[in-house]
């Protein structure tokens, strides 16, 4: 396993869903219908079978259950913890619009997946050797299922990645009260365990290798580097220390400590998942008074409204319709951020400046989009930041494929991981159609 540092930050938080005991288990799978027409499929973006895999834990057959999970999702573990089910599998549960309590199916997915790891059952191995290979720049959840799936079909793969640990987001970013990095990293190595993976880490592309370089060295090439770094505000004091990236700051006390010394005041801006996950977390993290500010109503906020009720319940505040205009500092140091109150189509309202003390200030407003890296390669199209493909995943250069964050702008882990297992696959008919 790789080594992430003892005393992280993220080590004081605790599993916020608690896992289910067998007994838990099996009355929750006895509860399906296994609908015929499931609806839950439907809204799964892996189409995993789940009235399967649920009654095999019913049936007391864990290890089918977990096979039936990671033929269709080998991040299946981690999906299990960070999936939104709530608007996912779950949200469509047929039970919901008969007015009864859904299946949890995403706590069933976390029980069968964890005996998995427990039990270190081995499901999968590699395919005979095709004498083709595939460079796959980004380690994140994409990338780590296009290099199990394309193991499985006998093509060689590298992994090219800039930090240390694999994983992207899933161990930089997720929340630790859903997942930890350390769990992340499990998750990785046991992707890894099918063998043949040549995985190379700290290098950056195309800072240390060119793309033509990959290019040359492999017969096709998969792109899947995310999201770019935190946007920022330019306005006036937005250079000041304390004011920080919400992104940087997670990835900081996930895989290290974050120095909270003198900070009582966090103020959080945005309105989206991250923005709603660094509430949490700083909250988490023992921040006196921790509040988001959004441009928008609490109505439109696009992050998840089940995510931010939780929040609220933990303490979070809010001032809504508002918007920074400049931030004040101290010797150097954020103290205030001087916000202005927005109308419904969100233009200034005259006269209604106030302030907001200040230690802390994240930047939750979005991360810049890394496809413009690969607008100079001929045949890929760039469309506002993100690499345009084709429904395999497919780009307009012959042999170059793309998924996650880089091509789909920014959705959930399990739609990486099904973009990542469709664009091997497509990989793949195109290694052999080259034969």
């Amino acid at each position: 396993m790789s080594k992430l540092p003892d005393g992280r930050s993220e080590e004081v938080f605790e599993d916020f869903k608690s896992p289910y005991t067998e007994a838990q288990a099996l009355v929750e799978a006895n509860r399906c219908l296994y609908c015929y027409d499931a609806p839950c499929i439907t809204k799964c973006p892996t189409s995993i079978n789940i009235p399967e895999f649920i009654r095999k834990i019913a049936t007391d057959n864990v290890k089918g259950s977990a096979k039936t999970i990671f033929d269709s999702n080998i991040l299946g573990m981690s999906c299990a913890r960070v999936c939104p089910v709530e608007v996912l599998c779950v949200g469509d549960c047929v039970y919901t619009a008969m007015g009864v309590p859904p299946i949890q199916i995403g706590k069933l997915q976390r029980y069968a997946t964890d005996k998995a790891f427990e039990q270190e059952w081995d499901f999968f191995s590699a395919g005979p050797d095709t004498g083709k290979s595939v460079g796959l720049i980004g380690g994140g959840p994409a990338s780590l299922a296009a290099a199990h799936e394309l193991r499985l079909l006998g093509h060689a793969v590298t992994i090219y990645d800039k930090r240390d640990v694999l994983g992207g987001l899933n161990t930089t970013g997720v929340a630790p009260y859903k997942m930890p990095a350390a769990r992340s990293v499990e998750e990785v190595d046991w992707v890894l365990s099918i063998g043949g993976i040549d995985v190379r880490t700290g290098v950056s592309v195309p800072e240390d290798i060119s793309f033509e370089q990959i290019e040359a060295d492999h017969d096709a090439v998969f792109v899947g580097f995310g999201l770019g770094p935190d946007r920022l505000m330019s306005v006036e004091g937005s250079d000041l220390a304390g004011i920080v990236g919400a992104v940087d700051a997670i990835e900081q006390f996930k895989l290290g400590s974050f120095d909270l010394e003198g900070v009582w005041n966090a103020l959080i801006i945005g309105g989206g998942n991250t923005a709603i996950d660094a509430v949490r977390e700083f909250i988490g993290l023992g921040v006196d008074r921790v509040t988001m500010v959004y441009r928008g109503t609490e109505a439109g906020m696009s992050g998840y409204t089940h995510e931010w009720k939780e929040a609220k319940m933990e303490g979070a505040l809010a001032q809504y319709q508002a918007v920074p205009i400049a931030f004040i500092g101290e010797e150097g140091r954020v103290t205030a951020v001087r916000c202005q109150r927005l109308d419904l189509d969100k233009k200034p309202i005259a006269g209604s400046e106030f302030e907001l003390a200040a230690d802390l200030v994240l930047m939750a407003i979005g991360q810049s989009k890394l496809g413009d890296l690969l607008a100079d390669v001929d045949g890929i199209e760039v469309q506002w930041g993100r690499i345009a493909v084709d429904e395999n995943q497919a780009t307009g250069r012959p042999g170059w494929f793309a998924g996650g964050d880089c091509a789909n702008g920014g959705k959930e882990v399990v739609n990486a991981a099904d973009e990542g297992k469709r664009a091997a696959r497509a990989i793949h008919a195109h290694l052999t159609e080259a034969n």
